[in-house]
């Protein structure tokens, strides 16, 4: 088991969407989140105030999923998520030693394709 997290640009989001779905990948949580990388962030005053108007909105998804499927999901995320400028995201890929489902105690790569 693993579990893949992925960070994207928000304006990206549907079309990463749309080729996991492709490759069969349908279920992930999805949450929007701020940073800044090598862009670095840049501010605007306005009327006495700081705006950091820097950020590029982005999208972090988290997949569990069974081994079959990794190379699969990285492919999916890498293609529909590039536009080949500074800021595209990121795909990290960590192992999973236990996945228990709350409403039927399956365990394992059942846990999570039930």
């Amino acid at each position: 088991m693993k579990k893949i997290e992925a960070i994207v640009r928000a304006s990206k989001f549907e079309e990463v969407k749309e080729a996991l779905g492709k490759k069969e990948i349908n279920f992930f949580t999805f949450y929007e989140v701020k940073g800044y990388g090598h862009q670095k962030g840049k501010n605007l005053t306005y009327r006495g105030a700081a705006y950091d108007i820097g950020y590029i909105g982005r999208i972090k998804l988290e997949i569990l999923i069974s081994e079959p499927y990794v190379a699969a999901a990285i492919e999916a995320i890498s293609v529909a998520a590039k536009t080949g400028e500074k800021g595209d995201g990121l795909i990290t890929v960590t192992n999973i030693d236990e996945i228990i489902n709350i409403r039927t105690a399956l365990t394992g790569s059942e846990a999570i394709n039930s």
